[in-house]
């Protein structure tokens, strides 16, 4: 490292060409240093700017929104049948449609405090429990659950939602907690115009839009629960007549039969000290 002439490096002393080459070594040194710190500045910028691999479900694309200042997640036709348990916890937008989810369990999303729009159409659902969406509600903004199989959910489903909900094309079956479930959603009127009844507990409603429907399905089904109480106990207590008209029947036949048998009995024979007495009175 150092130079070949030591007159040229530092005149007439040895030792300052070993200085110069501990000089040369430490900014050698300081140059590595001064890149490393580089590289791992520009590994956390990237760690901070794109999920890694174990954040973001198989099958999803993950991408920093800078604006939202959170996920982008995108599962659209990967063949999915659940909903993906490990999401980026900062996720703002989830697309799982074009799938075969066939259930939301509760609290499916609960960790997604950042959540503003769920697009799960175009999927399987059939059914939607009570706390289906809990955890999201005050963040929600848009939830698409249109083209799937929904026929019925929890009277609370929607009820602490704030979100503007797309319920299209489902087989609705319009009952109870269908009614109550809409009447939940008052700020969301276009959506509940929107259901329409496949089946229903009046049939002259099938087919329906549900917001036609005038009559009060909790108190038909009341009413429905009442008839078919009345109409139990009705059939117990004719059993117990029929049972007991059956009884008296039976035990006057019984006494019928057995009068007749006393009266087919022979009657006994007079003793002869008994005849004698009577003709010695005469």
């Amino acid at each position: 490292m150092c130079v070949r002439d030591q007159r040229q490096c530092c005149g007439p002393r040895r030792g300052c060409c070993r200085r110069a080459v501990t000089m040369t070594l430490l900014d050698l040194w300081l140059s590595r240093s001064i890149s490393m710190c580089l590289l791992l500045q520009s590994l956390v910028l990237m760690a901070l700017c794109f999920p890694s691999a174990s954040m973001c479900p198989k099958g999803c694309i993950c991408q920093r929104d800078p604006h939202l200042h959170g996920f982008n997640v995108t599962c659209s036709q990967s063949r999915l049948k659940e909903i993906p348990p490990s999401l980026p916890v900062d996720t703002v937008l989830l697309r799982l449609d074009h799938n075969q989810i066939g259930a939301v369990p509760d609290q499916a999303f609960h960790g997604l405090r950042l959540l503003r729009e769920l697009n799960l159409s175009y999927n399987a659902v059939e059914t939607l429990g009570e706390a289906a969406f809990s955890g999201i509600e005050a963040t929600l903004q848009v939830l698409d659950l249109s083209h799937n199989r929904i026929t019925s959910v929890h009277k609370d489903a929607f009820a602490r939602l704030k979100a503007r909900v797309i319920v299209d094309d489902n087989p609705w079956h319009c009952d109870c907690a269908l009614q109550q479930a809409i009447g939940g959603m008052a700020h969301n009127h276009e959506a509940a115009a929107r259901v329409l009844c496949r089946s229903s507990e009046l049939r002259d409603q099938e087919g329906r839009p549900f917001l036609a429907v005038d009559t009060d399905l909790c108190n038909l089904a009341k009413r429905t629960t009442d008839y078919a109480m009345l109409v139990t106990m009705f059939g117990w207590f004719a059993m117990v007549i029929s049972y007991v008209v059956y009884y008296v029947r039976q035990n006057q036949e019984d006494a019928r039969r057995h009068l007749e048998y006393l009266k087919s009995l022979p009657s006994k024979p007079k003793k002869p000290d008994e005849a004698d007495d009577i003709s010695t009175v005469v």
